[in-house]
């Protein structure tokens, strides 16, 4: 019976393991996703179809419309701010429950905010939450408090009891220091340290989405030596996570897929489309085209193959045939989808099931501004001249007309123009390779021998640029490799391409480790601080380590400038004097989104420059397709003007 004992638990874990790999029942409605979550903390996520999904699966005070991005009503039914702007008061409303049943109070929300407050749990978004009155100063007392007790550990004299009381001051501190306060469970008061104009957007940013408070605690522990709080992230686990959304996840299997079912006790059911929802990770860009033509998906997010820019010439073609009918259903005031979804099939060379959207954001590369790179080695790019000489040397519309090919316009700065009412338009930096020889020589470094490198007054030749990247798409190789060689030609450095999955790219980036990386960034709100406080010394997602006390003056006079015109305007210089002085990185284009689904089958996407579409409200035709008026013809002129390669950036995170 022994012999046979190993042969019994082989197969009892081949079926365990056929068990899990069973395929899933159909859903209602299935995405393709080009990465999957790293996260479904809240409070951690910052990639953009993380924020995606979290929109669904947590529910913030107040919701933001996908249509037009108006704020409305989410967990807080109602809500007033103070004369002078710095205090705002929110009603929850009686009938919000998490997906367990319990009611979602506003010490949810607080002890949620509370862990983006900590230093031990900071995240990306962190520093958004230092607005609020005492925020900041709670986070340096925590660093404080911690740093003395691990000192006192590291002597061998701290106790248990020391790391009680530590904790307990900490509470306390959070209670008396920080402007958020529950006077009861149904009210939330939150106190700014200044007016801030666009406070209800961030409280519809998924990063201040509550938590299930008992959930999470059952996963957080105090580390005996730093005194510092161990969250362990089991509590994001299916089958364990607490969700306050139209959804909860019920199935993750990592880079592979994630299912979504209707959270039974979510307050606005009426408002949710599908039951289930199917996430499906296709890292591999034709991949994921070939899935969603075999009919296996809804949307494929984000179309990545090159040849996708042929693939929107026959979306032109396709309305070209029908110029006459599209106008005039636009005319009706009909929503583009909705005139598209009702037009005879494509024929042979024409489609209709992709289309180009102008988005809120930019593709960018950073330059690390550190002093020394990993290792103390030389970094040459902690010089600003040599920044702006890397970016004068870049021609941004080559690398459109012959790398991206989608039409995208050329940027100099960070905000999309025109993408803010009020906010002037901003001129960066050009190309310039002349300008940008002189800014390199001035630097020190010049071909002082004739051999086609350029050395310093020792002798020494430019360092190897290292140029990182993410292979999530060979948009961001061919970006590299053009680049390297504008470099080599204009400034005869010599630089090497690195690409990492998206992974590793983002820990490289984390830590430093490159010397040029690609970037981009989609804004999180509508102000242009969501691209400008990116610099900030403090900020979370200043991956570039660019760190100057000017900036941070400037940024911070602007929040306190009460007049909103006077506000954008400084804000644009700021903007400008960052992209023709500094150059903590190198914008290249304004971003166009290209998704892939069939308006004749799928209703609900918002053409919003914002492109917050709302997983809860998609749906599934039922073959009806009949124009309305809700939500106008965002996009139209670039699907009809040959000119635009269906894309014409107007101004929200990868």
């Amino acid at each position: 019976m022994r012999l046979f004992a190993p042969f019994i638990l082989l197969v009892i874990a081949l079926a365990a393991a056929i068990s899990l790999d069973r395929p899933l029942p159909p859903a209602d409605l299935v995405i393709i996703e080009r990465s999957d979550c790293y996260t479904l903390d809240p409070q951690r996520m910052s990639y953009q179809h993380e924020l995606r999904r979290a929109r669904v699966i947590y529910e913030t005070l107040v919701n933001l419309r996908a249509s037009d991005c108006a704020i409305v009503p989410g967990v807080a039914e109602r809500w007033e701010s103070s004369p002078d702007g710095r205090t705002w008061t929110f009603h929850l409303r009686d009938d919000a429950r998490w997906s367990n049943g319990d009611p979602v109070t506003s010490r949810d929300f607080a002890y949620a905010w509370r862990r983006a407050i900590l230093p031990d749990t900071a995240a990306d978004y962190s520093g958004l939450f230092f607005e609020i009155k005492g925020a900041k100063a709670f986070f340096e007392r925590r660093k404080e408090r911690t740093k003395e007790y691990a000192e006192k550990s590291k002597a061998g004299t701290a106790s248990s009891s020391d790391l009680e009381q530590l904790w307990t001051n900490t509470v306390n501190d959070f209670e008396t220091m920080v402007g958020i306060k529950t006077p009861d469970d149904r009210t939330l008061i939150v106190e700014l340290e200044t007016p801030l104009a666009y406070f209800l957007d961030l409280c519809a940013f998924p990063p201040f989405a509550p938590v299930h408070r008992e959930t999470v605690e059952k996963f957080v522990t105090h580390d005996p030596k730093s005194g510092r709080i161990v969250q362990r992230h089991d509590w994001t686990k299916p089958g364990v996570i607490v969700t306050n959304g139209a959804y909860t996840p019920t199935v993750w299997r990592y880079k592979r897929d994630m299912r979504l079912e209707r959270n039974p006790h979510y307050w606005n059911q009426a408002a949710t489309q599908a039951n289930s929802i199917e996430c499906r990770t296709i890292e591999n860009p034709n991949t994921g085209v070939l899935a969603f033509e075999s009919g296996g998906a809804d949307w494929l997010t984000d179309l990545g193959p090159e040849y996708k820019t042929e693939m929107l010439a026959e979306r032109r073609a396709y309305l070209e045939r029908f110029r006459a009918d599209v106008d005039a259903g636009l005319a009706r005031g009909g929503d583009l989808d909705d005139v598209v979804g009702a037009l005879p099939p494509p024929r042979a060379g024409e489609r209709r099931d992709v289309r180009g959207f102008d988005a809120f954001g930019t593709d960018f590369f950073s330059f690390n501004c550190r002093k020394t790179l990993p290792g103390e080695k030389f970094n040459p790019f902690h010089d600003a001249r040599v920044r702006r000489a890397f970016a004068l040397a870049v021609d941004k519309q080559q690398l459109i007309d012959r790398v991206t090919r989608l039409g995208e316009r050329v940027a100099s700065t960070l905000v999309p123009p025109n993408s803010i009412e009020g906010y002037p338009v901003v001129e960066g930096l050009g190309f310039d390779p002349v300008r940008a020889r002189e800014e390199l020589k001035a630097a020190g470094y010049e071909d002082r021998n004739g051999d086609g490198v350029v050395e310093n007054a020792a002798g020494e030749k430019f360092p190897t640029v290292d140029i990182l990247y993410s292979t999530a798409s060979p948009r961001y190789q061919n970006l590299a490799l053009a680049m390297r060689d504008m470099w080599k030609r204009e400034l005869r450095v010599a630089a090497e391409c690195r690409g990492k999955d998206s992974k590793l790219y983002k820990e490289d980036l984390k830590k430093g480790n490159f010397m040029i990386a690609r970037g981009g960034w989609y804004g999180d709100y509508g102000d242009p601080t969501t691209w400008l406080d990116l610099q900030g010394s403090d900020n979370g997602n200043n991956d570039r380590g660019y760190s100057n006390p000017k900036l941070d003056a400037m940024l911070a006079a602007a929040r306190l400038e009460s007049d909103a015109s006077k506000r954008l305007v400084m804000l644009a210089e700021c903007e400008r004097w960052l992209f023709t002085e500094e150059m903590p990185l190198l914008p290249i284009c304004n971003n166009v989104t290209v998704y892939m689904y069939d308006p004749s089958r799928l209703a609900g996407m918002s053409g919003h420059p914002r492109l917050e579409q709302d997983l809860s409200t998609l749906r599934r035709r039922d073959g009806n397709v009949e124009a309305t008026s809700d939500g106008a013809s965002e996009g139209t002129r670039g699907d009809l003007n040959e000119s635009s390669s269906d894309a014409s950036p107007a101004g929200g995170a990868p």
